[in-house]
């Protein structure tokens, strides 16, 4: 399933309830949690959850990613060895502080992937601490499996000692300096969650910050969230152009017998052509839930 990255929200993994929900939901990124929504006590009983979950992935409307525990959690193999299943379009690594874990987790996937003969999955991995800030633009383009990185405020305050505010200064420099390293890897970044689900208001306006930093889309918590999110982060009108010329050059291309070609010195292949008509897509519907 081809995903854009305006919405990404947040499944707990041990409820029965919420993962059946979620196949109705039109966010673009439906991610099963494993992570801070799961007590210790219950993380076995919600990889069984998702396991179930993943053989209906077909009824979900969504692309489903997985959120797997942190790189120093110590419960990353048993995570993969129960989620890395067919169903599963990718994976988000809470709390990447470095590229030597992002590569530890690779080597397990292509295992895991070899013994299921699965497709590649992808990783995005999810920077809040200061170190992850100062490695985002080395952890973004460490791999070919990034399609795009998560910035988490919440624990990045916490690693440097400050309060969380709805407009946090000491967020301000991170939020900043992640989509712009994201930029220069290639690919994209996702802004932190909102939190108050009252403030809806202020949902609207984060969002616009966060699409003036140069971020594509947001985690969320809530499907109340979703149509705010995807009405701001809407597709630009650079991007409609670029999706158009995508799909004409890629047609041509593959008419020829060819798998990829070049526009404008950028090389295209399948990903970006299905990517590109999700995009059209979305605009010939006028759709923005």
């Amino acid at each position: 399933m081809t995903q854009l990255f305006r919405s990404l929200i947040f499944i707990p993994g041990n409820n029965p309830r919420f993962l059946e929900k979620a196949k109705i939901l039109h966010a673009d990124i439906v991610c099963f949690d494993l992570e801070d929504s799961v007590p210790d006590g219950e993380k076995k009983n919600a990889r069984r959850l998702i396991q179930t979950a993943l053989k209906s992935h077909s009824s979900y409307l969504a692309s489903i990613f997985v959120r797997i525990n942190s790189p120093k959690s110590g419960k990353i193999p048993d995570d993969l060895k129960e989620v890395i299943k067919k169903g599963i379009d990718g994976i988000v690594v809470p709390k990447v502080n470095n590229v030597n874990e992002i590569k530890k987790i690779e080597k397990n996937l292509s295992l895991l992937e070899k013994n299921h003969k699965l497709l590649p999955i992808q990783i995005i991995p999810s920077i809040e601490s200061a170190e992850g800030v100062v490695n985002t633009y080395n952890i973004a383009s460490c791999s070919k499996r990034i399609p795009a990185v998560i910035f988490g405020v919440f624990d990045l305050l916490n690693d440097l000692g400050i309060e969380y505010t709805k407009d946090p200064e000491g967020g301000k420099y991170s939020r900043t300096k992640i989509p712009v390293d994201a930029k220069a890897a290639g690919v994209y970044a996702i802004d932190a969650i909102w939190q108050d689900l009252n403030d809806v208001k202020g949902l609207e306006k984060d969002c616009k910050i966060g699409k003036s930093l140069g971020y594509i889309g947001k985690s969320i918590i809530h499907p109340d969230q979703i149509s705010t999110t995807h009405k701001i982060f809407y597709p630009s009108k650079t991007e409609i152009q670029w999706a158009e010329k995508v799909c004409k050059y890629y047609l041509q291309s593959a008419k020829k017998g060819k798998g990829a070609t070049t526009i404008d010195g950028k090389m295209v292949d399948e990903v970006h052509f299905k990517q590109a008509k999700a995009l059209l897509e979305i605009i010939k519907t006028s759709s923005i839930i």
